[in-house]
């Protein structure tokens, strides 16, 4: 642990829970819809998202056994508000197989293997790479793995810590070796992340706008 590093990110941390508050991020009813969730928010927005698992519900569809007797053809229509939707048809029919064949199609049932034996095994699910396998890990397993996504990246190069292209591993190392192993604590600041890059650490950064970022009071942007 490197106290430095650990005392940056808390203070970023303590910046945007007191700017924002609790997130209550994943949404989801149930641990199986979080974990589509996860497949189906790839390359959109979660708005596309929650209209495809509508769809789903609306069929009476959101369960691993229906989903995995349903046709590709089938799925992909009813999952199309998410865009790309026969490649994530595809992902989340190849998922609903494993869990099928894996879990008897429990999420619930993957949380009785350890973590980084699990994460392996999603790793080697075509079309789950390492931001999608730990948000299944973390919100629907109840996992204490942090996930990197893209508001991560921006976030924490802009505020000294780490070069935006380090690897996934790496990154995620820098919040595992410097933090508690805390599954709350996790979910809560990854969610952070989300709401400050969604609103001010964009592409071309928004930090003295109208409004200002919280992290810009306190922070200085590289």
């Amino acid at each position: 642990m490197n106290d430095n590093y650990r005392e940056k990110l808390l203070n970023i941390y303590t910046i945007l829970f007191d700017a924002f508050g609790r997130q209550y991020w994943w949404p989801g009813d149930s641990p199986f819809e979080i974990a589509v969730g996860a497949i189906l928010t790839q390359n959109t927005n979660w708005a596309n998202v929650v209209k495809a698992i509508n769809n789903l519900k609306a069929k009476d569809l959101l369960n691993a056994h229906s989903i995995n007797e349903i046709s590709h053809t089938e799925l992909a229509q009813i999952i199309r508000p998410s865009g790309y939707f026969n490649v994530k048809a595809k992902r989340l029919k190849t998922f609903i197989s494993f869990l099928v064949n894996n879990f008897d199609g429990a999420i619930e049932n993957m949380g009785l293997l350890e973590t980084m034996k699990l994460r392996q095994q999603l790793l080697n699910v075509n079309g789950i790479g390492p931001e999608t396998a730990d948000s299944i890990l973390l919100y629907a397993v109840n996992k204490a793995v942090f996930v990197v996504d893209v508001y991560t990246r921006r976030i924490i190069s802009r505020h000294g810590l780490m070069d935006y292209n380090s690897s996934y591993d790496n990154i995620q190392r820098l919040f595992h070796e410097n933090l508690d192993t805390d599954i709350k604590l996790y979910n809560e600041f990854h969610a952070l992340f989300v709401e400050t890059g969604k609103n001010f650490c964009k592409p071309k950064p928004n930090c003295y706008g109208s409004s200002f970022c919280p992290l810009s009071k306190d922070l200085s942007v590289n």
